[in-house]
């Protein structure tokens, strides 16, 4: 199995569907966003020609009140793959969420869902990483000696699930979910582009969305589901900045600027967990479709298995 990972706006769709091509891979998504059925702009999900060119599965399957954890994550896609290993299919695990992929090849304990009011506090405390490492210490030790001051995501991590629970997040590791055993083994790809041209290219995607009809997306979303900010689907990257534009509380150009910038960040998450959680992946200075042809063609043949 190829598992194919990086930033946001790499170009991962373009990439899944040239090595699908060439493989007859099934594209599988492993993208908490894409997911979900709704807002497929917004999320920038392959369009129904891009999936028309492969056979695509676990996009847009999730409605709006589903939280996306990894854990349920792996419940539907353990099957997908059994499928495809029955029929003989190689596989293409698509996406930029790599927290599910590091489920997949090491394991997952099973930690009960963070009750999302908790998780939203703890994601906004303004507090710098060594602060809120010691008020891990004072609230759960065990997980403090483990965590470096500067680890702020896990550390965050570690915070909302002791709250959440009372109980230390070391203390679910023994019943920790093992990881996948592949019978060809499996090849990692992380594609983290420069910076620069992938800030331009971030800004750029939020100007497509907006000509593609992202507002009317998220109006017709809002109509459907009242209370819409308070349900996980409003956790996607750019939709309460557009909500906040739709409701008259700032400008169509202000919204845009904050959808580009926390995506930004996001993408700065994303490579920074692809180098150091995920390190045994290939990084690729690229974005997708710009791979040199000889790179494609030594993927492809890994997938074909020759």
């Amino acid at each position: 199995m190829l598992l194919l990972g990086g930033t946001t706006a790499s170009g991962k769709t373009a990439l899944s569907l040239e090595l699908a091509a060439g493989s007859r891979a099934m594209v599988v998504n492993a993208d908490a966003q894409q997911l979900y059925r709704d807002l497929a702009t917004l999320t920038a999900r392959p369009t129904p020609a891009e999936e028309a060119r492969a056979e695509h599965r676990l996009f847009g399957v999730l409605a709006p009140d589903v939280a996306t954890t990894a854990g349920l994550w792996l419940t539907q896609v353990l099957p997908v793959l059994r499928e495809a290993s029955a029929r003989g299919r190689p596989v293409v695990l698509v996406g930029g969420t790599g927290l599910y992929m590091l489920a997949l090849l090491e394991g997952l304990a099973p930690v009960p869902p963070v009750p999302e009011a908790i998780r939203r506090r703890w994601r906004a405390d303004p507090r710098p990483s060594p602060a809120l490492h010691a008020e891990l210490a004072r609230r759960d030790p065990a997980m403090a000696a483990r965590l470096a001051p500067g680890d702020r995501q896990r550390i965050l991590r570690a915070l909302e699930v002791v709250e959440a629970t009372g109980r230390s997040l070391a203390s679910f590791w023994p019943a920790t979910h093992p990881p996948v055993v592949f019978a060809r083994g499996w090849h990692g790809i992380a594609l983290l582009p420069p910076r620069d041209a992938l800030a331009r290219r971030i800004a750029r995607r939020v100007e497509v969305m907006l000509a593609a009809g992202v507002l009317e997306e998220i109006r017709q979303l809002a109509a459907a589901w009242p209370g819409l900010r308070s349900l996980p689907i409003a956790r996607l990257h750019g939709l309460r900045e557009f909500l906040d534009h739709l409701e008259g509380r700032c400008s169509l150009e202000d919204a845009a600027a904050r959808t580009v910038l926390v995506t930004r960040r996001y993408a700065k998450r994303q490579r920074t967990f692809f180098r150091h959680r995920l390190g045994r992946f290939e990084p690729v200075a690229a974005f997708g479709e710009e791979l040199p042809p000889a790179q494609l063609a030594r993927l492809v043949a890994w997938l074909r298995g020759g």
